[in-house]
């Protein structure tokens, strides 16, 4: 059995051709594939739409409710655990990576000893800004967060079930997913992909987001921000002692009469700024530990509906 992991959040004109994308790869499994949905707070009709037309594909699919937007992220995480499939993947909602590759990622899973084959984009067909936007997100990324993440970086990946449960044991707050599956370790496989243009509506995955995410992603795994600080200072403290010497020589030798009122409110600021900002920074950190320490749910499903497939149908209508 292949279970299949789709997060949904303002994909409401995209469900027609997402229906029939995940009916095909259902035939061509041989009808072993389940499917789960997980409606990640959409506040379209995303959710009625599926619940009307889940029941007449004859496919074997759960569909979630999440009872708001967590992110994509955790609606992956919730898909995951309510999954029973022995190979997984996760795919999405807009259909910009193409269906074929989810069926790669179970090939390679069921047939190559491998644990978890991570998708990278080799190229992609997105508008010009957003490719840049993408590009940078993923260069920092590399840098500051996980070494190991492709230049394309990673929107889809595939894994065994052992994997999978491994994955779920981390129930961490303002976390990053991508960063997990490469910190994990395991056999790992990496496919290159060529992202497809969008279809439908427009991506929720926006600058703010991306940016929001990336500083989850470094304070979640790094403690790069706070090396930086310590260097920073570091050099504030060398320039100031070398000024502070500078000063007294010349006032020694008489070429500095009066004390300079300007020099004296600059070091101030400088220092003060640099204070404020080491603050903020040992905050974040203090925040996302306060965070974990309250062990919420990352997700919270509010409903929950399985549609069996149609041999499963028939098997119960023979049995009663």
């Amino acid at each position: 059995m292949y279970s299949l992991v789709i997060p949904v959040f303002k994909n409401e004109d995209s469900i027609p051709d997402l229906l029939a994308e995940v009916s095909d790869m259902n035939r061509r499994l041989g009808g072993q594939l389940e499917t789960v949905f997980v409606v990640d707070g959409s506040p379209d009709r995303c959710y009625q739409l599926l619940e009307e037309r889940l029941p007449g594909l004859g496919m074997k699919a759960k569909l979630l409710l999440l009872s708001r937007n967590f992110g994509s992220f955790a609606a992956i995480r919730a898909g995951l655990a309510a999954a029973g499939g022995k190979y997984l993947a996760v795919m999405a909602a807009d259909l910009q990576e193409p269906p074929a590759l989810v069926e790669r990622f179970f090939s390679i899973l069921a047939q190559e000893d491998v644990d978890v084959v991570i998708g990278t984009r080799e190229s992609r067909q997105d508008p010009w800004m957003a490719r840049i936007t993408a590009q940078a997100f993923w260069r920092l990324y590399r840098t500051f967060v996980m070494h190991d993440v492709p230049v394309g970086g990673v929107d889809v990946f595939g894994c065994n079930r052992q994997f999978r449960d491994r994955l779920l044991q981390f129930e961490e707050a303002h976390s990053s997913l991508v960063a997990l599956l490469f910190w994990l370790g395991y056999r790992r496989r990496i496919v290159t992909y060529e992202r497809q243009k969008r279809r439908h509506g427009k991506s929720a995955w926006t600058f703010g987001k991306k940016f929001n995410y990336l500083l989850d992603s470094v304070f979640a795994f790094t403690d790069f921000p706070i090396k930086v600080l310590m260097g920073v200072g570091g050099l504030g403290m060398a320039i100031s002692l070398a000024l502070g010497a500078l000063i007294v020589t010349a006032r020694l030798v008489g070429v500095i009469s009066v004390p300079g009122y300007t020099a004296t409110a600059l070091l101030i600021t400088f220092f003060g700024a640099l204070n404020i900002f080491g603050i903020g920074l040992v905050g974040s950190y203090a925040w996302r530990a306060y965070e974990n320490s309250k062990g919420r749910p990352l997700a919270i499903v509010m409903l929950e509906k399985e549609f069996p497939s149609a041999d499963e149908r028939k098997s119960k209508g023979q049995q009663q």
